[in-house]
């Protein structure tokens, strides 16, 4: 259902402070649900962890931890996504000291800086990534040795720790009476959460968030998103992402929802059906991928046509409202995300908002939102019984949103004002005082408002390209356009100096989908596949003013270079040459 009379309709939500309020009252009134569904072994069935079991975990652990002298203290988790990494992140900031999530796809020499640069007093890490962190530590200045290594896993090197043993001791602990953990005192304003931002070594900035940021964040999300009782979410993208913590993670727990912990982006469809997901967050590389391959199956069956026919016509008589209907139309669809998906939230990025709509049409509905890591991290959200697929959303309740430096057309710098604005950056003041200026967040990202007070996002100020006649061209709407080919699988578009006029233009570097231009037209050469992409970019230039048109393209024959997150580098020299 997707309708205005919702405009000003917010779900009832109870009030909390900090990230252990939320989590003492989930535990206390979700006790017997499942929080999380978790593997004990790879391929094995999925096992469920009750709320209550949550609760005795990490009050455990916490007191363990403490017992160890890292009361205060700063303590980073590196590793994929599993209970053991939430549950250590509830037992730090729940009453020990502050977590420092840091992206276990980080090479040696980047994760050394972080680990130097945040002055940690323990690592808790995955056995996967045991010898990373090993070499990463290997060569730290004396005054920045760690305390304490502890493994997730029993077997471990010999200078760790295992997280079980932490648990067990601070188990005892509590049955002798210790409360020093349990009856921690939290000051909601106080840092919680150090989280650094993508970036090469020395160039990532450390977000520092507290209790009343992160809680803020959850809370009014909550007012515009509700999942139903008995929701179970897929947890795909990192848990070191703002994104993934606070708007899957947190929310889910807050509301009462099962969280199924993924395997790995390849075994995302496998999951989804063991787990009944009937939610899951991503970022648009993911959903494009199934958009792509939900089009690419009904060709291969020769009812390419039927599936965009039956597309428009559920847009044009909105069948998505009449889920019964609509579920039975596209039965191959829902089957393929497990048969109970409800809801599909995107952010991260921005996404063609042909893909919302194409899905919202089959009958499962996508919302997507916007925000980034300095605001906890969600500025606006779509609400999920009122919507427009091409908007980021409504500013948050309680968020002030405003666009200033305005061109004519409305567009402008997004800058923001609230509760979940972070404290500032960690150990950078200069920074801080660029970012925030009076109480507004300065977010960097271009944007406008339409009549009905959605936020619609244009692109990042620095991507920007701007022509010698003061035109800005965003990278990002030529993108969408050219990634709509079936025969593209990505685009990266900047902007470059024609040596003959002295002006900018545009170009796109393009990684074609290889596999799917063999399968339609066959094995090509070089010269001949540069001239069958050219058409292509050609029938993209035809829809565009002149001005915006690519003028050069480069054609790659690998990937380009991702974050952990799956989006693009831009700033990564390898994206815009192949060695």
């Amino acid at each position: 259902m997707n309708s205005k009379k919702y405009r000003n309709s917010f779900y009832e939500v109870r009030q909390i402070s900090s990230i252990r309020d939320m989590f003492l009252g989930s535990t206390e009134m979700f006790a017997d649900r499942t929080a999380y569904l978790v593997k004990e072994r790879p391929g094995g069935k999925y096992v469920p962890v009750s709320y209550a079991k949550v609760r005795k975990d990490v009050d455990s652990l916490g007191t363990g931890l403490v017992n160890l002298g890292l009361k205060g203290k700063k303590i980073a988790i590196v590793g994929e996504n599993s209970y053991e990494w939430v549950m250590t992140y509830f037992a730090v900031v729940n009453g020990v000291g502050v977590v420092v999530p840091l992206d276990k796809e980080l090479p040696p020499g980047e994760m050394r800086n972080l680990i130097e640069r945040a002055h940690l007093g323990a690592i808790v890490y995955s056995k996967k990534c045991e010898k990373l962190v090993l070499e990463a530590i290997s060569d730290l200045p004396e005054g920045e040795r760690i305390e304490h290594l502890i493994c997730m896993k029993d077997e471990h090197h010999e200078d760790s720790k295992s997280l079980s043993d932490v648990i067990e001791a601070g188990r005892k602990s509590l049955e002798s009476g210790d409360r020093s953990y349990i009856d921690s005192e939290i000051d909601d304003e106080a840092l919680c959460t150090l989280m650094f931002t993508s970036g090469t070594t020395g160039m990532s900035k450390g977000v520092m968030l507290s209790h009343r940021n992160l809680a803020a964040n959850v809370y009014n999300m909550s007012k515009y998103v509700h999942i139903r009782e008995g929701g179970v979410g897929l947890s795909v993208l990192p848990m070191h992402h703002a994104y993934e913590m606070t708007c899957h993670i947190f929310t889910a727990f807050y509301q009462g929802v099962t969280v199924a912990v993924c395997e790995g982006l390849k075994y995302i469809m496998k999951n989804m059906n063991e787990a009944g997901a009937t939610v899951m967050l991503g970022v648009p590389l993911i959903f494009e991928n199934a958009h792509k391959k939900i089009m690419k199956n009904a060709e291969a069956k020769g009812k390419y046509d039927t599936m965009r026919q039956m597309i428009e016509l559920s847009k044009k008589y909105k069948l998505y409202n009449k889920p019964k209907v609509v579920k039975k139309i596209f039965k191959d669809v829902h089957a393929a995300f497990g048969g109970k998906m409800e809801l599909l939230i995107v952010g991260g990025a921005p996404i063609n908002p042909k893909i919302i709509e194409d899905f919202q049409a089959m009958g499962i509905p996508m919302i997507q939102g916007y925000g980034m890591s300095e605001n906890s991290p969600i500025i606006a959200v779509n609400r999920d019984r009122y919507s427009k697929p091409s908007a980021a959303g409504f500013p948050m309740p309680g968020t002030e949103v405003k666009i200033v430096d305005m061109a004519p057309d409305g567009v402008g710098e997004i800058v923001v004002r609230g509760p979940s604005v972070m404290i500032g950056y960690f150990e950078n003041e200069e920074a801080t005082k660029e970012a925030i200026r009076g109480d507004w967040l300065y977010t960097g990202d271009y944007g406008y408002f339409d009549n009905d007070g959605f936020l619609y996002i244009s692109g990042r100020k620095k991507n920007v390209i701007v022509t010698k006649n003061g035109k800005n061209i965003f990278p990002e709407e030529i993108e969408h356009q050219l990634n709509e080919s079936v025969y593209i699988s990505e685009s990266l578009v900047h902007g470059i100096i024609d040596e003959k006029s002295g002006d900018t233009v545009v170009k796109a570097e393009i990684y074609p989908d290889y596999a799917q231009i063999k399968e339609d037209v066959g094995e090509l050469e070089d010269i001949e596949l540069e001239r069958f992409i050219k058409k292509i970019v050609e029938e993209v230039n035809d829809s565009m003013p002149g001005y915006k048109r690519v003028m050069r393209i480069g054609i790659r024959r690998t990937e380009f270079i991702k974050n952990s997150s799956r989006k693009i580098r831009r700033n990564e020299e390898g994206n815009y040459k192949e060695s």
